[in-house]
């Protein structure tokens, strides 16, 4: 791409576009004026990416036959390993296809994105790969990360490994069903509106959401930068500890592994459970494990936090917003502190043109998104400033105490659409959304929070969430890995 200075007529275009009057003179003079930038941007032309260096390894792939991804988990198999020590040293770690591998394929479940290969690691990768990790391939995600369930990917509908029929909630399906099923130690998913702690919920796996700039996001497809985190999905509290470590390259956020949660006070939030759309199971098994924390000596109270109910509102005027600029600037974010991939930009500059091949999630977001055109921007800032009044409103029962418990997801895990039924779109859109209602608040708000696993109905998982101070990772793992210890959650 060469860029090319505006003529007189271009900026009469741009200017009746913006229904702004402009005579042809005072867009000559303008133009005279706009001449010298041109230097700027030859200059920038003539200047080679800057891009992070990519560690030198085996980077061949393969795509998995039928009989070997049987879940429908598995975009590609890989195994990319650059040292043979470190604290991830024989551990096989999946990555969401939504996070660049260099040399790796990535289409993030979009046939719009089929054939593109990024140009640099992102850093969590690059962090795995030092630590000694295994990279055994990319998982599968929904269609552009837009789906709280597992039908919208392109490359088809992800099972549960608890029964296959099943979904196992999204966007970071693949993820999940690798770790759960034993075809992954540990996976990395992302997290915009619950997309770690769904399918940890769905899955019986243990997902965490850390505090917002935690974990780097260079490197991971951008959907709107102050919501975007990377997190781990694990089969145990203290591998989740282990692989967050490594993400985030400080702290040992297992040090409190194996502390008495004796005084902890754990405040069970009013407004996460009854839910209209709520199973009456959920609701009860969560509380019944609220009891358990309270048997190993914590504290517990029932609080009211009634921004919690219209903290969805809040985050669906960020996202909306944000999804669409996202999208207008071909997968670019401004104000975004990581790496820009040219790449990226170039692949995804005629997604229009594949509009009818997107599953109706991403349909109706992009069609949103451009309807809000009309008020510029005007929801996107009001929802972002009271963004502040929802995590005062978390952060006074916080200064209180020491954790925030509610059910991940409202409802355990329902089968997989059938999506060549008439009905597969309502079922599609409800697991879609419907999985988001306690988990989307703290992606705006940048707290900490974490999905386990505390029981079992019908034979699908139940997740229970902790959520804690910004910052206050050590605690959440204290009390879930006291949990884990005491409990078998597949018997409760």
């Amino acid at each position: 791409m060469t860029f090319q200075l505006p003529t007189v007529e271009d900026l009469q275009h741009v200017a009746e576009k913006l229904d702004i009057s402009l005579s042809a003179a005072e867009a000559a003079q303008l133009n005279g004026y706009i001449a010298p930038m041109g230097e700027a941007y030859d200059y920038l032309d003539a200047q080679p990416n800057e891009l992070p260096p990519t560690v030198e390894a085996d980077r061949s792939y393969r795509f998995p036959n039928v009989e070997e991804n049987e879940l429908g988990a598995w975009y590609v198999k890989t195994s990319i390993k650059t040292r043979d020590s470190g604290p991830l040293h024989r551990k096989r770690v999946v990555v969401k296809d939504n996070i660049f591998i260099a040399d790796i394929p990535m289409m993030v479940g979009s046939t719009v994105l089929e054939g593109f290969v990024p140009d640099y690691d992102a850093t969590v990768v690059s962090r795995l790969l030092d630590a000694g990790a295994e990279i055994v391939g990319k998982s599968v995600c929904e269609c552009f990360c837009l789906s709280g369930g597992s039908a919208t990917a392109a490359t088809g509908p992800v099972g549960n490994p608890r029964n296959p029929a099943y979904s196992t909630g999204g966007s970071s399906s693949g993820s999940a069903a690798l770790v759960v099923a034993g075809e992954a130690d540990m996976a990395l998913g992302t997290d915009q509106g619950g997309s770690v702690r769904i399918p940890a919920s769905w899955t019986g796996a243990y997902g965490m959401k850390a505090t917002l700039g935690v974990v780097p996001y260079t490197g991971g497809m951008n959907m709107e930068t102050s919501i975007d985190h990377i997190g781990p999905i694990t089969n145990s509290v203290s591998d989740n500890t282990l692989l967050l470590n490594v993400l985030a390259g400080a702290d040992d956020y297992g040090a409190k592994l194996g502390q008495s949660i004796e005084g902890l006070k754990i405040a069970v939030v009013k407004e996460g459970f009854g839910h209209p759309l709520a199973y009456a199971d959920v609701d009860a098994s969560v509380r019944a494990a609220a009891e358990r924390f309270a048997a190993l000596g914590a504290n517990i109270a029932e609080v009211s936090i009634p921004d919690h109910l219209t903290g969805t509102a809040i985050w669906s005027g960020v996202i909306s917003d944000g999804i669409w600029r996202t999208f207008m600037l071909n997968g670019l974010g401004y104000n975004y502190e990581g790496v820009y991939s040219l790449a990226l930009h170039k692949a995804l500059q005629n997604w229009s043109a594949k509009f009818s091949e997107l599953p109706i999630t991403a349909k109706m977001l992009f069609l949103f998104g451009g309807y809000l055109e009309r008020y510029n921007g005007y929801y996107y800032a009001k929802a972002k400033n009271l963004v502040r009044r929802l995590q005062a409103a978390y952060d006074r029962v916080l200064a209180e105490y020491d954790l925030l418990l509610m059910p991940t997801t409202v409802q355990t895990s329902s089968p997989n659409p059938d999506l060549n039924s008439p009905d597969a779109t309502e079922a599609i859109m409800a697991q879609a959304f419907g999985n988001t209602f306690n988990t989307c608040q703290f992606n705006a708000t940048g707290h900490p929070s974490m999905s386990l696993p505390c029981g079992m109905r019908d034979g699908m998982p139940i997740g229970l969430m902790l959520t804690g101070r910004q910052y206050a990772e050590q605690t959440i793992y204290q009390a879930a890995h006291a949990f884990e210890q005491s409990y078998d959650w597949t018997q409760l």
